[in-house]
């Protein structure tokens, strides 16, 4: 019976090895290191590794920018603050609902979890069908992951910790409540979702095209020297937000067009994708979606001169 035991035990280690996110910070700038996930699409091969969250070490302890996709990210992620520095985390900021950025939030449980009023209200809203169906998606990475809400309000202005001028910024182009992170001491902007860079954007909450064209607006004006995407390469120079423009006013003359001719869904779906977007990924799959998320918006503006008739 023993042999049996041991047997099992052994034939389950493999399956438990896997599931290690093999998290690995880089430092980016002082005191500011990066976690940079895959650009690919969620997938059992990558747990839901597919988001940059981060860590600010100040004077006073360390803050974190984003939980990641699971409970267990979440408390990879804390280990890997632990074997970067001594100093405690003293808090969670959040740049937005979706689940990857969040669902991490159990391992935080110990500090103050800041996020948009907004944020909240969505992630109460929202949470557990996105958790349901990213354990769908992944598998056994979200075992034992539950939604946990924030517990601090979040408001525009300087946050100053430990000596850092944490600058936040209340956006919405892309959920309708984004918080954007300027550390003013080092010029890192941790732009969440409001920037993908060589990865499509996703659009399920967003409130429309243009009001994502006017935050970008914002973030460029901002006195950045690093752009931390929400998915993708960090980068020093300002081709993510001529990459975010380029690609949002395609997708928006692309349905605007199709609804004026009255094409249907089917027909948008298989629209051609522009050779200068080959290199980012998960285009199709991305407008599939985004086709689904937005044009009926676009139809609607179509038939509006019909409705006096």
């Amino acid at each position: 019976m023993r042999w049996i035991l041991l047997l099992l035990l052994c034939l389950g280690l493999p399956a438990r090895a896997d599931l290690d996110y093999q998290l690995k910070p880089r430092q980016i700038a002082a005191g500011t290191w990066l976690l940079e996930g895959s650009t690919d699409n969620f997938a059992k091969a990558n747990g839901g590794n597919i988001v940059n969250t981060g860590f600010i070490v100040t004077d006073s302890g360390v803050v974190v920018i984003d939980s990641g996709p699971s409970k267990r990210y979440g408390e990879a992620l804390r280990r890997a603050i632990a074997a970067t520095t001594d100093k405690p985390v003293i808090q969670l900021l959040l740049t937005h609902h979706h689940p990857d950025h969040v669902l991490g939030n159990q391992a935080f449980g110990d500090v103050p979890i800041g996020a948009l009023a907004g944020t909240t209200d969505l992630l109460r809203q929202q949470g557990d069908a996105m958790a349901e169906n990213l354990y769908r998606m992944v598998g056994d990475w979200m075992r034992g992951t539950e939604v946990v809400l924030p517990n601090r309000v979040l408001e525009p202005g300087v946050l100053e910790v430990g000596g850092h001028r944490l600058r936040l910024l209340s956006l919405s182009g892309h959920t309708g409540a984004d918080l954007a992170i300027l550390d003013e001491n080092t010029g890192v902007l941790f732009a969440g979702d409001l920037v993908f860079y060589e990865r499509a954007l996703t659009t399920p909450n967003s409130p429309g095209l243009g009001v994502w064209l006017k935050d970008l607006d914002t973030l460029q004006a901002l006195p950045w020297k690093q752009i931390v995407p929400g998915h993708g390469p960090v980068a020093t120079d300002a081709r993510p937000f001529a990459q975010m423009r380029d690609y949002l006013g395609w997708l928006d003359a692309l349905m605007r067009d199709g609804a004026a001719r009255g094409d249907d869904m089917a027909e948008m779906i298989r629209r051609p994708i522009p050779e200068r977007f080959a290199g980012i990924s998960l285009t199709r799959y991305e407008l599939i979606r985004s086709v689904s998320h937005l044009y009926p918006r676009y139809e609607r503006q179509q038939l509006k001169p019909l409705d006096g008739l």
